[in-house]
């Protein structure tokens, strides 16, 4: 039996291998595309191109990982069912369940590793991913000022018509620092540079103008012109030290670090509400306030019901990413109920054949998934239905084909089904 056992693990072992490494690369050629924009715009190195490659690939691992699982599994029981080992293995008294238990097993273990490598590794990756991706769009910063389009940077908006190469054309900067009136300056062309760490900017503007407004005499308008002008913005607010943002976002912590949040979340709940009751109760007691008061009381109720609703947002937000990285560890052994009978059932070996059955399989899945997200952040259905209801479903799907295969059903011939619809199209 253990060499049965090993038999079957190494037909599932192989294609899986190679199915990671096709589903991976076809997930990265998105991430490509991107990566070619940012290396011709920043002009980055080698090191810091392979490093932004190595911190994406755990994303990526996250979702490949199972779909890599489901292909490798049809795969794998379609040779079986397609050189009828399957037929040689009922004749000697082995069933479908003891051919499927040492793939089943694997996968059980490799779901108890995706659950540790997504909340392990992957958070940590996903904010040094961003950490990474901050510090390049810092290094020329020209680059991230849009042609035409109004680009807000801190108190200043800047525009510019064109970019050539390191250079802006045709720039207007509107500074409504606290101005009733905002300062616009215009320039032909200019440079933009970071100082401070990314938090400071310097632009350095060629032949232009200056024109202000003075706020106690609005009818007296001032224009100054220029050759060369140097224009600081100091403290830009985004707090770029050397070892990056500590901030964290929800895919970047761990199921235990989510819940510290959401603890903290109800605290601060449980605190605005005291706080509304009371702001409440003096409304109610103080019959003769004035109108001017009572819209000062009514604004801050509005505003605390504002902030338990924010607090109750963080909170499904956070519950939906804890309960969606065990419920996509868990896909692994989800799928393999999928692939071993859909091999049997469709009898095909082809790459093309599994890789499209697997492939509507898998957007089916995360497509519920999404879903399920969209859902539950907006508080329409809890967050554990929301992120387990594909895989309680697909399970079931799975467990029923698995029965139907073991009661030796008809077999679905998808290459045959193929042929018949394109005979169909090609007569109409």
């Amino acid at each position: 039996m253990k060499i049965l056992e090993r038999y079957i693990l190494s037909e599932n072992f192989k294609p899986f291998i190679v199915s990671l490494i096709v589903v991976t690369f076809v997930m990265l050629l998105d991430r490509i595309l991107d990566l070619m924009n940012l290396i011709i715009e920043k002009n980055l190195d080698f090191l810091t191109t392979t490093t932004i490659f190595g911190l994406s690939l755990p994303f990526m691992l996250a979702l490949t990982i199972p779909m890599a699982i489901l292909l490798a599994t049809i795969m794998s029981f379609g040779r079986l069912s397609v050189d009828n080992e399957l037929i040689a293995f009922k004749s000697c008294g082995i069933n479908i369940y003891t051919l499927m238990r040492p793939t089943v097993i694997a996968a059980f273990f490799l779901s108890l590793f995706m659950i540790y490598f997504n909340n392990t590794i992957l958070p940590e990756t996903n904010h040094q991913l961003k950490n990474k991706m901050i510090e390049v769009g810092y290094r020329r910063p020209v680059t991230a000022i849009k042609p035409r389009v109004f680009n807000s940077l801190e108190k200043y908006t800047i525009y510019a018509k064109q970019r050539v190469g390191e250079e802006l054309r045709g720039i207007m900067i509107y500074n409504h620092n606290g101005l009733k009136y905002p300062e616009t300056i215009t320039a032909k062309r200019g440079k933009i540079e970071l100082s401070n760490n990314g938090n400071s900017l310097m632009a350095t503007l060629y032949d232009g103008e200056m024109h202000t407004r003075d706020e106690q005499q609005p009818a007296k308008y001032q224009i100054r012109t220029f050759k060369k002008f140097v224009l600081n913005l100091p403290d830009l607010g985004y707090q770029l030290n050397q070892q990056g943002s500590s901030y964290r976002g929800d895919r970047e912590l761990s199921s235990a670090a989510m819940q510290e949040k959401i603890e903290q979340n109800r605290k601060e709940i449980a605190q605005i509400r005291q706080s509304l009751k009371e702001t409440e109760s003096k409304l109610a007691e103080n019959s003769q306030l004035s109108s001017r008061d009572v819209k000062k009381y009514k604004n801050s109720i509005r505003i605390k019901e504002d902030k338990i609703e924010a607090r109750k947002r963080d909170i499904r937000e956070y519950q939906v990413e804890i309960q969606k990285k065990y419920a996509i560890a868990f896909a692994c052994l989800v799928f393999v109920l999928i692939g071993a009978p859909v091999g049997m059932m469709t009898r095909t070996n082809g790459v093309g054949m599994a890789f499209t059955v697997s492939s509507i399989v898998f957007i089916l899945y995360y497509g519920a998934l999404t879903l399920g997200e969209e859902l539950a952040d907006n508080g329409t259905i809890s967050p554990v239905f929301a992120m387990w209801f594909a895989d309680v479903l697909f399970a079931i799907i799975g467990v029923y084909l698995v029965i139907t295969s073991v009661r030796e059903s008809k077999f679905i011939r998808l290459d045959l089904l193929g042929e018949k619809i394109m005979k169909m199209l090609k007569l109409k």
